[in-house]
């Protein structure tokens, strides 16, 4: 692949999975706060409701064409990638889309690669994360490998605070309760 489209596809990955809290204008986070305080929905919520399309490799509320909705990348059989959103009202799958081309399939296929060593889902590292910070609400979660590791960036907020927290998917821990 030139050198020229590998940096492209970076990019792309990067605009995806990094959902650069620090780079959001104060008015980007409080509109994206106000969805996810709005949403009846959680994250943790919509990754279970989208396992009926494969399996989550990833997901995240964003304001999409001016409209709040929760978007979860899954994969299927191994090759299969949708973007699955989730209904924030009901729970439910609103739709589920294949992906199969552009920068979407792309963060898709880094996003499965990310779960390749996970031995817990991506749900618990939701669930994890916001066990560790009381009171914080969780944007978004996106998987990478890292020194043979699955690890998941969470994006919580609570107010004006904004975080991210990083949870190692490989090392076993017994599901929290809620």
């Amino acid at each position: 692949m030139p050198r020229v489209a590998v940096l492209w596809a970076a990019a792309a990955i990067a605009c995806w999975v990094l959902p650069a809290v620090a780079a959001m204008t104060d008015k980007d986070k409080t509109e994206l706060a106000n969805v996810v305080s709005g949403a009846k929905v959680t994250l943790e919520q919509g990754l279970a409701a989208s396992k009926a399309e494969g399996k989550p490799v990833s997901g995240k509320f964003e304001i999409e064409s001016g409209k709040p909705q929760l978007s979860v990348y899954t994969v299927k059989d191994g090759s299969k990638y949708f973007e699955v959103i989730v209904d924030q009202s009901s729970g439910a799958v609103a739709k589920a889309e294949p992906i199969t081309g552009g920068d979407d399939l792309t963060a898709a296929k880094q996003q499965s690669a990310g779960m390749f060593r996970a031995t817990r889902e991506l749900r618990e590292a939701v669930r994890e994360a916001k066990h560790a910070n009381p009171g914080y609400l969780a944007v978004s979660a996106w998987p990478e490998l890292k020194d043979g590791h699955s690890q998941v960036s969470v994006v919580l907020f609570k107010g004006s605070d904004w975080k991210t927290e990083v949870i190692d998917l490989t090392v076993y821990r017994p599901l929290l309760k809620q």
